[in-house]
């Protein structure tokens, strides 16, 4: 037990406890079910999308363009239901958008060899192009009831069904990076490329199939957004990516590849989401908000840089 709590995911949770206790000393409301229900609502669709970056970072990639596919794909969810097209069939070409996208963005990494972070800011420039030219600077609305409903309405009780999906997502994917031979070779690959490629573990493809993730749950996500919105503009979910890589990093999962778990990924969000969900109720303004969460994003990445510093002074 002392070993937990000493672990950065250990830091994390009592981290979090001094947030929801401060929290609930500045605003009674904060600890109600509707409130709690509602903070995760409100970011539901970078929760989910963090979940997916886990595997990325961890890779030593970075995906820059899931706030754009996220746009994309709800804008063309939006242009097909003006179009006539079924609103189901729109969900299936916006997901397969996701995996289009996602491959686009893979194969010039995995295949070409072109680092990431050129790659995935030449797509967040580009899907977000695409998804203006879609539907301009319009608001396109007046989907079908149960689309709507997907984001609005209470699944189970008053647990929305994208509540649902985070916490069934979450399940299968700590399993996957966890328990699975795709989360080792993922550790691996992230670690060092080199030694995987030797070990004989097809690093290409591999890194293929992390970014096809991404791009779906991305779009998958962009739709979810659309639901509970119940409208779609071009700039949807644009600059989320500043929180999806916060929550991500301040989970403890390295910059640079080959460490982190997607349990310090949940508590990173719950403490992301608990802050900004504090800082709301206190009537606290969006752009100091984001100048927070910016700030923890800073210290995501010194904290445990000085940590292993230290640890490594006292084992010399």
């Amino acid at each position: 037990m002392i070993r937990r709590l000493q672990s950065w995911e250990g830091f994390l949770f009592l981290v979090l406890i001094v947030i929801i206790a401060g929290n609930s000393w500045l605003s009674p409301n904060f600890l109600t079910v509707g409130n709690q229900i509602n903070l995760f609502q409100l970011s539901i669709e970078k929760i989910i999308v963090a979940l997916v970056m886990t595997f990325v970072i961890i890779n030593a990639e970075i995906d820059l363009s899931v706030g754009s596919m996220m746009g994309l794909s709800a804008c063309a969810f939006g242009w097909m239901f003006q179009q006539g097209v079924d609103p189901r069939l729109a969900i299936g070409i916006c997901l397969l958008i996701g995996v289009a996208g996602g491959a686009l963005n893979g194969w010039f990494i995995a295949k070409v060899g072109l680092p990431s972070l050129v790659v995935t800011l030449a797509t967040l420039i580009g899907f977000r192009g695409l998804a203006r030219v879609l539907v301009e600077d319009r608001g396109v609305s007046g989907f079908p009831d149960w689309f709507n409903a997907l984001g609005q309405r209470g699944l189970i009780g008053p647990v929305p069904f994208a509540l649902v999906a985070f916490v069934v997502l979450f399940v299968v994917l700590y399993v996957v990076l966890q328990h699975s031979g795709f989360g080792r070779k993922t550790y691996v690959i992230g670690t060092n490329r080199e030694v995987a490629d030797y070990a004989g573990i097809d690093t290409a493809r591999h890194k293929l199939v992390i970014f096809i993730m991404s791009g779906a749950i991305s779009a998958f996500a962009g739709l979810l957004f659309a639901a509970r919105v119940g409208a779609v503009r071009g700039d949807v979910a644009q600059g989320f990516e500043l929180d999806i890589i916060t929550m991500v990093l301040l989970g403890g999962v390295s910059i640079f590849g080959g460490s982190g778990t997607l349990l310090g990924t949940l508590l990173a969000i719950l403490i992301v989401l608990s802050l900004r969900n504090g800082m709301a109720l206190m009537n606290i303004t969006g752009h100091i908000q984001t100048g927070v969460v910016g700030l923890l994003l800073i210290a995501s990445v010194l904290v445990p840089r000085i940590r292993w510093g230290m640890k490594a002074r006292a084992a010399a």
